[in-house]
């Protein structure tokens, strides 16, 4: 190993890289994605914007009580983006939800059944 000027060997530090797939990077885009939209709860991801006809990244936010949050096209493009490629095994042509309490990431299908008490 060449020395430094000061005569002591350069050691490389050790880098720890994160699993793409953990828990704790999830975890860290939900936490991200709730200081970027204050008082979202959820966020729904999808490929399609409404009233487009091309794919087109899109995100809309939820609260608590389930009521729209406001975002503008700068969040919203961001939000979807950022989940898209966190989950990239996901197929995107279907609206999939991101619960920002807990970093889980469900088909938005299944919030609809839930709501209606199907499942």
């Amino acid at each position: 190993m060449p020395e430094s000027r000061n005569g002591s060997a350069h050691t490389a530090a050790s880098a720890q890289v994160p699993d793409p797939a953990s828990r704790d990077r999830r975890h860290r885009l939900a936490t991200l994605l709730a200081d970027i939209v204050p008082g979202a709860r959820t966020i729904r991801v999808s490929q399609r914007e409404p009233g487009r006809t091309w794919p087109s990244p899109h995100a809309r936010a939820y609260d608590v009580r389930g009521s729209l949050v406001t975002l503008n096209r700068t969040q919203g493009l961001t939000a979807a983006r950022w989940v898209m490629r966190t989950h990239p095994e996901v197929n995107w042509s279907e609206a999939y939800d991101l619960d920002l309490a807990t970093g889980v990431l469900r088909p938005a299908a299944g919030a609809y059944a839930i709501a209606d008490g199907r499942c």
